[in-house]
């Protein structure tokens, strides 16, 4: 459970640093964002999904 709390915390970090360091390009990029279709989010975040747990499998797994 512990680690479970930590990778949250270190996503969290990571998450923030775009915020932090370029908010005015976060907010150009939220705007350019409104006009992608749906879809293309959807299959965009299907795949980082997929990818995500292909790379926990490998450190897992291998490591």
């Amino acid at each position: 459970m512990a680690f479970i709390i930590s990778v949250v915390g270190a996503l969290l970090v990571l998450e923030g640093i775009p915020y932090s360091a370029f908010p005015g390009k976060v907010k150009q990029w939220a705007l350019i964002l409104q006009e992608v279709p749906e879809k293309n989010l959807r299959i965009m975040g299907i795949f980082s999904m997929i990818a995500g747990l292909i790379l926990i499998y490998i450190v897992n797994a291998y490591l």
